[in-house]
């Protein structure tokens, strides 16, 4: 992948640097309760800002549908921003017209403005070329910082690299390079862990991980799924039965992709999905007709951690079981540390992402200790499905 980095842009002092974030984070009681997003982006705003840029920040918040709603104005999140960069943040009521302009013009050297939310106008997620020209006035530069948004072809995500210097921030670049390193171009063997409820969500995924990685781990409700078009009994287990012809057909291409299929040969079984419910581990083919499978057992972690042992590279999407609850947390985050300890040792080079990933990771403290977690949600898992991200390619294309 070639784009442009904040290392490319040299003697910005006093320009304006039209900067796109991700401040979607979730707010309580008007206060924000988790400020990781805001984090992944300071190092991008304090190195404009260090270099005498007038940092103007873009972003949106919520999903206003063209229209102001003040519990999802930007004004919100303003005291956390402060906070987390350690510098004073002006504030403009809006992201175009004369609000704006008034205070990009107020703007001294090193200054950082939050524009307001770019969904209160109809023309962001439109791509309306009247608005990103609008977008546009206020800038010399663009910066995409914001790959969480990157697969939507947003006015502030990807009209505006066609109008400006367009580069891609730092939180960006990391995520670029990660993935790169993740399918893109990765050292071998690859090994995929997908997990999660169902397979109807990730169809797409499937399809393209069995073509470039080496060995696919399946875990969660999905293995039972393919369990079940196996002619295995999953007995009440969370199960897409009318699937079956798909999971077949994604074994298909694995072994002609000639990617190896791991699904759990052992598995945590319970008549109840409760905290500390009465639980016992059985043989896969030897699930009871009124128990469900709510983890994989001992012996079907032995293997995954067998093939992380073996691999080069770790791509991880899904937890194994349902990690939310104890003890069916225990395979999820018995694979986590060891790919972990893998990493730390530098054997590995892990990349992980989706929600319920970097929470799992986090329930099993073992977030940082991975070589890169995106938490970009959507934009991650379209990019594992092999699609375009249209405020990827356009930075590529600049």
């Amino acid at each position: 992948m070639t784009f442009k980095t904040l290392d490319d842009l040299t003697d910005i002092a006093g320009k304006r640097v039209l900067v796109r974030v991700d401040l979607n984070v979730p707010v309580k009681d008007g206060k924000v309760t988790d400020a990781t997003r805001i984090e992944r982006v300071a190092p991008t705003i304090l190195e404009l800002s260090k270099k005498g840029a007038k940092v103007v920040l873009l972003a949106h918040f919520g999903r206003p549908k063209g229209e102001p709603v003040a519990d999802q104005s930007l004004g919100l999140i303003v005291p956390a921003l402060k906070d987390v960069l350690g510098k004073p943040v002006a504030f403009a009521e809006d992201c175009i017209g004369d609000k704006a302009k008034a205070a990009v013009d107020a703007l001294k050297n090193g200054d950082i403005l939050l524009l307001e939310n770019t969904r209160f106008h109809k023309g962001e997620e439109k791509n309306d070329a009247e608005f990103t020209r609008a977008l546009a006035a206020n800038g010399d530069i663009y910066v995409n910082d914001a790959f969480s948004a990157a697969h939507r072809a947003h006015a502030s995500t990807e009209g505006l690299a066609r109008l400006l210097p367009a580069y891609a921030g730092r939180t960006m670049q990391a995520e670029l390079e990660a993935l790169e390193k993740g399918l893109g171009k990765p050292k071998r063997p690859v090994v995929a862990i997908v997990g999660g409820a169902k397979v109807s969500t990730k169809i797409d995924l499937l399809m393209n991980l069995v073509k470039k990685v080496d060995a696919l781990v399946i875990g969660g409700g999905m293995a039972n799924t393919f369990l079940a078009a196996r002619g295995t009994d999953v007995g009440k287990s969370l199960c897409e039965h009318d699937l079956a012809d798909t999971a077949k057909q994604i074994m298909i291409e694995a072994a002609t992709a000639g990617c190896a299929i791991i699904l759990p040969e052992d598995g945590v079984v319970a008549r109840e999905f409760k905290a500390g419910a009465e639980n016992e581990v059985v043989a896969i083919d030897k699930i009871p007709a009124d128990a469900m499978v709510l983890d994989v057992g001992p012996k079907s972690v032995e293997a995954v951690n067998a093939w992380i042992s073996r691999a080069e590279t770790l791509v991880w999407n899904g937890p194994l079981g349902a990690f939310e609850i104890a003890p069916f947390d225990t395979a999820t985050v018995a694979a986590a540390r060891h790919a972990a300890a893998r990493t730390k040792e530098g054997a590995l080079i892990s990349v992980a992402g989706g929600g319920d990933t970097v929470a799992a990771l986090n329930h099993a403290g073992v977030a940082d200790d991975f070589t890169y977690v995106s938490t970009a949600g959507g934009a991650f898992l379209e990019w594992m499905e092999g699609k375009p991200l249209p405020g990827v390619e356009i930075l590529q294309q600049k």
